[in-house]
């Protein structure tokens, strides 16, 4: 089928083509490696991480305290209270803040260097006074198709709760924090590791909008490529494919996070009560999975699609040729045997003889079309209709 190679060679050769810039641009996850011979727990920031700012929430089941950009040396007072304290540091851009924090509540150089540089593959560590959690937010990137991720980490202790957000995208505690400010649901009446467990599972909520707009991104490219198959919807075919592996990749190693919190009973840190609610992260995880699966099992049948859309459109070409060409055979046999200059053709000497040629030629020719339109040639193969 040339038309359908010519659309994938197109394709390959755009791709081919692709200057270096284009393909770090659209890199959507690539975790971070070390330098080769840099020292152990060397912390790399980013030229453009934003500065980072605490938050500070401090609860219990009678009051609430929220204070906003405080400094690292007010969180001490708040190690050692019977209350719940959060503390929420957004933007990974201010390497003394960071290093201060550490030293604060006492987190190896390993569990920091892990927090700053991103990003890091979802996991969960125990320091036995404290467990690590690292995982990623997602949501649509607004401004074209695709999504936005970033890491965010967790150091849940006895009493505390420390979170790290690059700070790349909006905050999406407020409304947590406004439910504690308000003292509504349980959350004030639980410990620090059920707080961890709602922050999480926020986390994990927002993939299900954005798998939502994935699945109308495939249903109106599949309709556009049985309607107007072209070469450039391979490449949206791709991108598509991509961004569901990327997606994968995010939160496949998320499922052995929860498993492990389900699961390490010598942990105290995390209470049977709590653990319970982890199994419900665990499910919805496996929900994702399951999603994100049939959508790329989906993006890879559109290959399909497309190819029967290219074939379909080319059969349809070539039938209009061929009845143009059927409709002519007729007419160029009977244009061709009165041109010839033969000197006795009885035809000739009528003076009737040129307008009786052009109304057989035109009777010949309606009688084709009509024939082919009883037929049903002259009207596509297949028709959609309007939804």
């Amino acid at each position: 089928m040339p038309q359908t190679q010519t659309g994938i060679e197109d394709f390959l050769l755009r791709q081919l083509r692709r200057p270096p810039e284009a393909e770090e641009e659209e890199d959507y996850f690539d975790y971070f490696y070390d330098e080769p011979g840099s020292e152990p727990g060397t912390l790399s920031i980013e030229p453009d991480a934003p500065p980072s700012r605490i938050v500070l929430v401090d609860y219990s089941p009678n009051h609430a305290v929220r204070k906003s950009d405080i400094s690292p040396n007010a969180l001490r007072p708040y190690l050692g209270t019977n209350t719940v304290s959060w503390m929420d540091i957004e933007g990974l851009g201010s390497e003394e803040v960071l290093k201060e924090v550490g030293e604060i509540f006492k987190l190896h150089p390993l569990l920091l260097e892990d927090i700053v540089n991103v990003p890091q593959r979802a996991k969960v560590e125990d320091y036995n006074d404290h467990v690590m959690v690292i995982a990623h937010r997602v949501r649509p990137n607004r401004e074209e198709d695709g999504f936005e991720s970033e890491q965010v980490s967790f150091v849940l202790g006895k009493r505390y709760l420390l979170t790290f957000q690059e700070g790349h995208i909006i905050d999406c505690f407020n409304p947590l924090r406004e439910r504690i400010r308000t003292n509504q649901g349980k959350v004030c009446q639980q410990g620090a590791d059920y707080l961890c467990y709602l922050l999480i599972d926020m986390l994990i909520d927002e993939y299900f909008p954005l798998l939502e707009d994935y699945e109308e991104r495939i249903e109106a490219l599949e309709d556009t490529i049985i309607r107007n198959p072209n070469s450039s919807l391979m490449e949206e075919i791709y991108h598509i494919r991509r961004e569901l592996l990327a997606l994968r990749r995010l939160i496949w190693p998320l499922r052995h996070v929860m498993n492990v919190l389900l699961r390490d009973t010598t942990n105290s840190i995390v209470t049977a009560d709590v653990r319970i609610y982890f199994r419900d992260c665990y499910d919805h995880i496996i929900q994702v999975l399951d999603i994100i699966e049939a959508y790329r099992e989906l993006a890879s049948s559109l290959m399909e699609v497309y190819m029967t859309a290219m074939s379909n459109k080319m059969n349809e070409v070539m039938k209009f040729l061929t009845v143009i060409s059927t409709i002519f055979i007729p007419l160029t046999f009977i244009a061709g045997v009165y041109g010839m200059n033969f000197k006795y053709m009885p035809e000739l000497n009528s003076p009737w003889g040129y307008y009786i040629t052009w109304i057989v030629m035109i009777l010949i020719a309606g009688g084709s079309l009509y024939f082919f339109w009883r037929k049903g040639w002259l009207s596509p193969s297949y028709d959609l209709g309007e939804k």
